[in-house]
């Protein structure tokens, strides 16, 4: 009986032990799943934090290269205004050189326009004493000068350049051959004939028929009748005039410069 009641109170405090170690193995296991899931819910809230983290990174960068953009935009601006700036200056001064162009335009046309009316009134006066070609064209495109200097709607630059056309024209009579047709009085009767021009060198005229030839004297200014003997020279020249026979030389009269 003695030994067997210590055995007992041995077992009971073997069972009690096992007990407590029971509960705080339970206890720590309570520990550790709250561990976990507060480990859990941290890396949780990490992992949304740097989704967020990453997400803000993203708009910086985005952010960041919208300004890069735009400081390139801006430069480029800069440049451009500068240089639109230097155009303006040029244009400004264009302006004032323009309106001091005007207000010389204006007194030159002052001055112009008595010098086209004297270069029109030589003109006819020159017309009237030369050789008597195109007779008819020439005094109207003199009627027409002196008529368009009347006229408000024409500028003066254009009547300028229709001025200096007509003495342009009248330059050129002075070196070409030229044929054409008209009406000329032979012997008090009206007959059609063709004119040869050489240059102001000579003016002939040659009926259709080849019967009657005549030349201008500019000494007498008269026309005076030629003989046969010049109809074939005539008749070649006239032919040469109109492109129907190659250049060659003619014999035709000349008045002396005597």
């Amino acid at each position: 009986m003695k030994f067997i009641r210590p055995l007992f109170a041995t077992a009971v405090f073997c069972f009690g032990s096992v007990g407590i170690t029971t509960q705080l193995i339970a206890q720590e296991s309570n520990y550790l799943d709250e561990a976990n899931k507060k480990a859990d819910e941290i890396n949780e809230s990490a992992r949304q934090t740097q989704q967020t983290i990453n997400g803000i990174t993203e708009q910086i960068d985005s952010k960041l290269q919208d300004y890069k953009t735009l400081l390139k935009e801006i430069e480029g601006l800069e440049v451009y205004n500068g240089q639109l700036s230097k155009q303006i200056a040029n244009q400004e001064q264009e302006m004032v050189d323009l309106n001091d162009a005007i207000d010389e335009v204006s007194v030159i046309e002052r001055q112009i326009t008595p010098l086209m009316l004297n270069m029109i009134e030589g003109l006819g006066q020159f017309i009237e004493l030369d050789v008597p070609f195109l007779e008819q064209e020439r005094n109207d495109r003199l009627a027409d000068l002196q008529a368009m200097m009347d006229k408000a709607n024409v500028a003066p630059s254009e009547k300028f350049r229709r001025v200096m056309e007509a003495y342009q024209v009248e330059m050129d009579y002075g070196r070409t051959i030229e044929a054409y047709s008209g009406l000329h009085t032979i012997s008090g009767q009206e007959r059609d004939v063709d004119f040869l021009r050489i240059g102001r060198t000579a003016l002939i005229y040659q009926t259709r028929d080849g019967s009657a030839q005549g030349v201008w004297n500019k000494q007498t200014r008269q026309w005076e009748e030629l003989d046969s003997s010049y109809r074939t020279q005539i008749t070649k020249g006239l032919r040469m005039a109109k492109k129907q026979l190659a250049p060659n030389l003619i014999m035709v009269p000349v008045a002396s410069t005597d």
